[in-house]
């Protein structure tokens, strides 16, 4: 059995994945921080950013879907985080070949 060591609240997990996500082409525009932290009640953007730092691709693909299915996501919930990712992919009035290989292998992961 998988365990998740993050311990993550909800928002700590949607910060990460938008990260994850503005990552998507290596490069954070600083129109994607700002969205991010724009999301951002009481998490710590720089604690969370570290974390992703010290993660590889496939530690941070386990982290996400474990965490989403620890957090019990719904469906509903799920489709409301796919449209906050759209909405970082254009942030920066752009959404690249890599941003949308993203949006669609996250969407077989947690769909």
């Amino acid at each position: 059995m998988e365990k998740n060591n993050t311990n993550w609240t909800k928002e700590e997990l949607k910060i990460y994945i938008l990260i994850y996500c503005a990552n998507a082409d290596f490069l954070e525009s600083k129109s994607e921080i700002d969205f991010i932290e724009s999301k951002m009640q009481t998490s710590n953007y720089e604690k969370i950013h570290a974390e992703f730092e010290n993660d590889n691709d496939y530690q941070s693909i386990q982290k996400i879907r474990l965490s989403i299915k620890e957090h019990g996501y719904t469906n509903d919930e799920i489709n409301s985080l796919f449209r906050e990712i759209k909405e970082l992919f254009l942030s920066d009035k752009k959404y690249d070949i890599l941003e949308q290989n993203l949006n669609r292998g996250l969407s077989r992961i947690l769909k």
